[in-house]
């Protein structure tokens, strides 16, 4: 579970979400959700779905589960989920899609809708790339959840020990600049990442996880920095930065990770192999 990351229709509806609080409505032709959402999944999805994005967009708008969503051509016709998923077919019908009726009403509460774009955020990305894709949506990442209408949905827990565990291990310093900052005894933005997300059935074990400063946690949840098989860091050749500040990412590359502890395993090159396949962007996709 989790070897391959498939975020369409995720993205898809957190764009809709992001389309009805702004409107109170869900309702979009194809033609207007193809360029938006293409870029959603060019953004934030895999590195093999990046090159085909516009193409891609059309998968969601068939296939989203039809519990939630209402799907016609231009004359009012319903088109089901076997429609051929194919760009070109679904412009030609003037496809338009809407969540239905009774989504939209109980989506109408700002707690719930909240909780639904929290939702699909925790169990399909990580928590580095929630307020980006929010603020790409146009979602209030701030909205309250309490009192939500939405049913509880269990997810995975995270291990408490885990952030402290791989902090120990790695002498509270970042693995790839040495960044040690402290509040008097207390670390500061040093943070503890998952190799494979955790949304992902990425392990909470140290053999999965480096301590990081909080921007290279970041960039490396964004897919910005990536690892080679013998732990060296790479910058995606994707990146630009023209500052000095921006630019000094650039000097990660080729840089070894700093070791854990004498005993303490490596990062594993499972986990490794998984994020240069799944999140690490690459300009060969």
């Amino acid at each position: 579970m989790g070897a391959v990351r498939v975020p369409h229709k995720p993205l898809l509806l957190l764009w809709l979400l992001g389309r009805l609080a702004a409107t109170g409505s869900s309702a979009v032709s194809y033609a207007d959700a193809e360029e938006p959402v293409g870029r959603l999944i060019n953004q934030f999805g895999p590195p093999a779905q990046r090159a085909t994005a516009r193409q891609r967009a059309a998968m969601p708008f068939v296939h989203l589960e039809r519990e939630l969503w209402d799907l016609r051509d231009a004359i009012g016709g319903l088109l089901g989920p076997e429609l051929p998923e194919r760009r070109r077919l679904l412009l030609d019908l003037s496809a338009t899609g809407r969540l239905h009726e009774h989504v939209e009403r109980l989506l109408a509460d700002p707690a719930t809708l909240a909780a639904a774009a929290r939702l699909l955020l925790d169990r399909h990305f990580t928590s580095a790339l929630a307020p980006v894709i929010c603020d790409a949506v146009g979602l209030d990442v701030a909205m309250p959840v309490e009192g939500s209408r939405l049913a509880v949905v269990s997810r995975r827990r995270r291990s408490a020990a885990f952030t402290e565990q791989v902090l120990r291990v790695y002498a509270y310093s970042c693995a790839a600049c040495g960044f040690d900052g402290r509040i008097g005894p207390i670390p500061v933005g040093v943070e503890a990442a998952h190799v494979r997300w955790h949304s992902q059935h990425g392990p909470d074990d140290v053999s999965n996880g480096l301590a990081l400063c909080s921007l290279h946690h970041t960039l490396l949840d964004l897919g910005v920095l990536g690892l080679t098989p013998d732990r060296r860091l790479k910058v995606s050749e994707l990146y630009i930065a023209q500052a000095p500040a921006g630019r000094a990412v650039y000097d990660l590359a080729g840089r070894p990770l700093a070791s854990p502890r004498p005993g303490e395993p490596l990062v594993d090159v499972e986990h490794i192999t998984w994020h240069d396949r799944q999140v690490f962007r690459s300009d060969a996709a």
